[in-house]
């Protein structure tokens, strides 16, 4: 199975500040799926956030929804071309209003950092050497000489 479209739900106490901080990211808004209680975030034409009132998820599940400031039940990574990338996103999304709940974790092989959306939903930025991406971090960290972080803790 193939999956054409991704569409992620997120819950928002304030639609209009979540626009807001999405757009200052660099994703655009479709208006034809944004209304009082969503707002659909295009993060590329088949990857969407739809950021919908508390109130409003609610209605597609019988499942409390969690309030994100307070309880993970997910994190979202983006990857970038370069740490520089990473950095720069972060320094976007802090003006913006977000919140970077911890430092940025450097393994070397790949660097992220985590950006908490004004309702503290986690998304994470990072970039990883290509060669460890293809080779894998194990892998490429033999090459290099180097001890995979796992294997010291």
């Amino acid at each position: 199975m193939t999956a054409t479209s991704i569409f992620v739900n997120l819950p928002t106490t304030d639609l209009e500040r979540s626009k807001s901080f999405y757009e200052a990211l660099g994703f655009s808004i479709n208006p034809n799926f944004t209304d009082e209680n969503a707002a659909c975030v295009v993060l590329d034409e088949n990857i969407y956030f739809m950021v919908l009132t508390r109130e409003y998820l609610g209605t597609f599940t019988d499942k409390q929804i969690i309030d994100p400031k307070t309880h993970a039940q997910t994190s979202i990574a983006f990857t970038r071309d370069s740490r520089d990338e990473v950095d720069a996103v972060l320094a976007t999304g802090l003006a913006a209003g977000g919140t970077e709940p911890r430092e940025a974790q450097d393994y070397g092989f790949m660097y992220s950092r985590d950006l908490e959306d004004p309702d503290g939903n986690i998304l994470g930025f990072l970039y990883m050497d290509p060669s460890a991406a293809e080779q894998g971090p194990d892998a490429h960290l033999a090459e290099q000489g180097a001890v995979a972080p796992s294997a010291t803790a």
